[in-house]
Order: structure tokens, then sequence, then C-alpha cells
């Protein structure tokens, strides 16, 4: 059997580990031939590809990055899967020998999957994101390695702010779901954290941040990418757009921390983590959760298992239909902001 390994759309730590996992099952215990593709969709249209074995993948789980490279150029041209576009990909598969594709990659990737699955083109699914958005699992590697990050920045954002009796506003990575944010702001013992998925007033901010001085300290607090002020136009954007066409995000930090120094007198600074949070080696569970999500891929192809996605539920690695992953985002549920959000301030 020849299987094409394939990573699509932002880099996750861990993504290393993923790839291992995989050839080394695939490989070395069900006898795979396996073809890596090159920045991901891109390599498959230019025919830029290398050979996955044992020596290709050796010392790789520690690395941060992908030794395959990611992009977000799409599987087919202009983005939409027309009958002719599948047909055109099919020929691609068959010109390369290929019997199936390990996808790794987030929402758009497992997607992408789907189709192809649905048309016959075998397919399954590696589940990588920072954002921990993806349906179908519980955690997707990646996030604990951007919580660990952006905990550690709350430490010594907390030092500095204690120092000068400042509020501090830390921004983190979060379209849509604000899992980075409340997972980061817990372990570091931020004081709010505001997220996508439920708007705040910047009244109520500063009411948090003037509690925390009331008590002597100094207020610091998370906020994703995508959280929006109580009767805002919308999400903070930096101009331009995404490799997805979607509007770019970033700059809530820098508009929330002027508005909480205005109301509250309080100096205020702001710090946007950005792309610090995918680099760098991979936490420990990440690396494991990778290569166990590898691991489980080459066995399903091995089992003919297409049209799915190894997917964490509880301690084991679970192959779910495709459908399940990419139906809806994965965002914070209600409650779990609730639990939090009695004790800010």
């Amino acid at each position: 059997m020849r299987i094409g390994v394939l990573c699509s759309g932002g880099d996750s730590p861990g993504m290393n580990a993923a790839i291992r996992g995989a050839v080394l099952r695939g490989v070395e215990v069900h006898g795979f031939e396996m073809l890596g593709f090159m920045d991901g969709w891109r390599g498959f249209h230019e025919g830029d590809a290398v050979p996955l074995d044992r020596s290709a993948v050796r010392g790789i789980s520690p690395l941060g990055g992908v030794i395959l490279g990611t992009s977000r150029v799409p599987p087919f041209p202009g983005g939409r899967a027309e009958p002719e576009a599948l047909d055109r990909l099919r020929s691609r598969v068959a010109e390369y020998g290929l019997d199936g594709f390990l996808l790794i990659g987030g929402n758009g990737t497992q997607t992408v999957a789907k189709i192809l699955a649905d048309a016959g083109i075998p397919a399954i699914g590696l589940p990588k994101t920072i954002d921990n958005d993806l349906g179908g699992t519980d955690y997707t590697f990646g996030f604990d390695t951007a919580v660990s990050i952006a905990a550690e920045a709350i430490d010594r954002l907390r030092t500095t702010g204690e120092s000068h009796r400042r509020c501090m506003v830390l921004e983190v990575m979060g379209r849509n779901a604000g899992w980075i944010a409340l997972h980061a702001g817990m372990a570091g013992g931020a004081q709010a954290m505001l997220i996508p998925e439920h708007p705040e007033s910047i009244e109520q901010i500063a009411e948090w941040v003037l509690s925390v001085r009331d008590r002597g300290r100094s207020s610091l607090v998370v906020v994703a990418e995508g959280f929006t002020l109580e009767g805002s136009d919308g999400e903070v954007t930096r101009g331009g757009d995404d490799g997805f066409g979607r509007p770019r995000l970033g700059g809530i930090a820098e508009v929330l921390a002027p508005l909480i120094e205005e109301r509250t007198g309080i100096e205020t600074r702001a710090t946007v983590l950005g792309h610090v949070q995918r680099g760098g080696s991979p936490t420990a569970f990440d690396r494991v959760l990778a290569t166990r999500t590898g691991l489980a891929a080459a066995d399903a192809a091995h089992e003919g298992r297409w049209g799915t996605m190894a997917g964490l539920h509880g301690d084991r690695i679970e192959m779910v239909p495709l459908a399940e992953a990419v139906g809806r985002l994965k965002t914070v549920p209600p409650e779990r902001y609730e639990e939090v959000r009695l004790n800010f301030g």
C-alpha cells in the first residue's frame, strides 16, 4: 500500500511527532510505502515529494515546526470541489500510485479529507490545531503547547505588572474559540479571560480591574484575538486577509489597554503573543498525543477505515467519522465560561 502524507493549514507543535508515529507504524509494521508532500497541496500539485521511512523521521518528535512544511494552498483550483476538479485530483493520485492519504490539519483540512473520502478518494484525518476548536476529539495536538507558552507569558507579565502597579493585557490566539485564553488564564491565575464566545462591556472589564486594585494587586487580563466588546462592530483586524480569505485578526489588546486606562486611571500595557504560541518544541503531552494519533491513523489505513479521524476520547484514541469532526466548531460552552467568570476581578 502506498500512502501520501500531507500537512495543511497553520503549523502546530506536534506535527513532526504525528508524522513519525504514522511512518514508524505504517512502514515498519504494515509494510507501507509512504510519500510526504512538501508544503501541503503545493507539493502535491507540483510533484514535490519525499519518501518517508524510519531514517527520514529519526529524532523529529521534539522538533517544532514540521519537516514537510505546510501551507494554505487549496487542493482544488479556486478552492471549489467541482466534479472536474475531483477528476483531476483522482488522475494525479493515480499518477503517484497512491492508495490513500493521511491528512494532518485543522478544520479546513479535515473538511477536505471528508470531501475526498465522500468522493471515493481514501483519506484519514489527523487533527492538529492550537485553537482546540475541532469536533470529534477532546484535544488536538498543539493546544497544550500553546497554553503552556501563554501561561509562561502570564507568569512573566505578572511580575513586571506588579512591580509597576500596572494592568497587563495579554492577547493570545483564538479566532472563534477561546480555549487558549481560558486555559492559559486559569493556569496563570489571570483576573479576567475574555473570549470570542462571550462579549463583555468595557465597563464590566474596568470594574474587574478596579476590584483587583482595591485588594492591593495588579490585574492581568487575557484576551483572545477574536474577542469583541459589547456594542462594537466586530473583531479587531490588522488589515488584509489570511490564507483562507478571512480578515486578519489582531490588536484587540492594543484597543483594550487605553480604554481600561481611561476608565480606571491605572497605567495599562498590552502584549500580543502572536506566533510565539506556535513555535518551539512541543510539550510532552503533545508529543505523546501526536504520536498516538499517527499510530492510530496508520492502523486505520491498514484496516481500510477511510473517512475517519483519529480523535482523543478520554484517554483513548478512537477513529471517528469525519462528519463528526467538521460539522461545527468546538467552542467554549457557556457553563465553562461562567464557572470561571464568577471569580473574575
